[in-house]
């Protein structure tokens, strides 16, 4: 696995935006690199009662969160995912299971560097609609650390099962 030494520590002290920014890059990397270095099939092996929860499957989830939160909601990208979820309510998450883990990795990749691109441009208080509700760009970057946070450690725990590697 990727040493943390070449994972991107927050920055200790920093203004607001960095430091938000710090903490979801730093998780975004884990997500990376817990996924790293697995076969196709360990990544779409179900390890846990709920099927969806696979690596590939959190990969292919997180990638559509990033587009959704940041290119959909604050770009004002479409959403390419809308038309799949008619046909199944799962899409972001079964996605993974039909595509090679290390095109999803790269898919991650890309997709996370949009939505710095984006980020870069917009305003804490910038506001989008969610659900009816108003909701500010500070308020979807903590959404996105916690998202990112909580599937990161569910990635911790199926990359132990899956090789017994652990560790950031």
């Amino acid at each position: 696995m990727t040493s943390t030494e070449t994972r991107p520590e927050p920055p200790g002290v920093a203004g607001e935006r960095e430091q938000l920014a710090g903490f979801l890059d730093f998780l975004r990397s884990a997500v990376v690199m817990k996924a790293e270095g697995l076969t196709d099939e360990q990544a779409r092996r179900a390890l846990v009662p709920s099927e969806l929860t696979t690596v590939a499957g959190l990969v292919a989830h997180l990638t559509y969160v990033e587009q959704y939160w940041f290119g959909v909601l604050f770009a004002g990208r479409p959403d390419e995912w809308r038309d799949r979820f008619a046909e199944d309510p799962d899409a972001e998450f079964t996605a993974g299971m039909r595509t090679p883990l290390a095109d999803l990795i790269a898919n991650y990749t890309a997709e996370c560097a949009r939505s710095r691109a984006v980020a870069s441009e917009l305003d804490l208080d910038a506001t989008a609609t969610h659900k009816g509700e108003p909701v500010n760009f500070r308020w979807a970057l903590i959404h996105m650390i916690e998202e990112t946070g909580r599937h990161a450690g569910h990635l911790d725990l199926l990359r132990e099962l899956l090789d017994g590697s652990t560790g950031e």
